[in-house]
């Protein structure tokens, strides 16, 4: 796919979610998605590997949270991956971004994406939300916490909630089920945090179910959480 068929179908699809895309928007997202398909080919970074389908899948997705991001919020990705949602809300926000990833490679990969874009204020971090969640310099900092396709939600939550500032928001981007949301109540709780919003929602191509679920930070989170590496997953709140 060249340029001007990408743009084209990039602003098309952004105009059906009320998301405008402007030429260096563009530009920088398609710089982004041939260096996210080149460096597939060595290292396992995502299984969309079809422009249209990146375009959809990954860009679209990402940029579907926009409107719970304000100009000055300072966000941290949780489990970024290859940079999703991350770096598309970085290049149309334009907000001070800090993306966090366990694996190295992938943190080589977006330092290689955030030199090759020319980005600014973003940080890529090699650590694991149970260490860097207890770290001061993070730990309740952050105005808004996201994160994608990480984990069920009384287990994402105990990640996310440590970062956060009271009145600061977590934005878990989930698929179609809505099961685990029903049962996080008792994490919410324990955590210092109340569901505000869930907004069902479909990508414009595929018509794929999105559900985008905001969770108030409304206390401190006890210092005993995060627990260590591994405790949230085999004992989930």
């Amino acid at each position: 796919m060249n340029y001007l068929e990408f743009k084209n179908e990039l602003v098309k699809e952004g105009n059906e979610i009320s998301i405008d895309i402007n030429e260096d928007m563009a530009k920088k997202l398609y710089d982004y998605m041939q260096l996210l398909i080149e460096k597939n080919k060595v290292m396992n970074l995502t299984a969309i590997v079809d422009p249209k389908k990146i375009i959809e899948k990954h860009f679209i997705d990402s940029l579907l949270i926009q409107e719970y991001i304000k100009k000055g919020d300072k966000v941290i990705d949780i489990g970024t991956g290859a940079g999703f949602p991350g770096i598309p809300i970085k290049i149309y926000k334009n907000n001070n971004i800090v993306l966090l990833d366990s694996l190295n490679k992938r943190i080589n990969f977006l330092n290689e994406v955030i030199e090759k874009l020319n980005l600014n204020n973003i940080q890529a971090i090699h650590s694991r939300a149970e260490e860097l969640g207890r770290n001061k310099e993070h730990r309740e900092k952050y105005d808004i916490v996201v994160s994608r396709a990480v984990a069920k939600m009384n287990i994402l939550l105990e990640y996310m909630m440590p970062f956060i500032k009271i009145g600061g928001k977590c934005i878990c981007m989930k698929g179609s089920n809505l099961e685990e949301i029903d049962n996080c109540k008792n994490a919410l709780s324990e955590l210092g945090g109340k569901i505000l919003e869930i907004k069902n929602c479909r990508l414009p191509e595929s018509k794929e179910e999105r559900n985008i679920v905001i969770v108030e930070k409304i206390k401190h989170t006890g210092e005993k959480y995060p627990r260590i590496s591994g405790i949230p997953t085999k004992k989930p709140l």
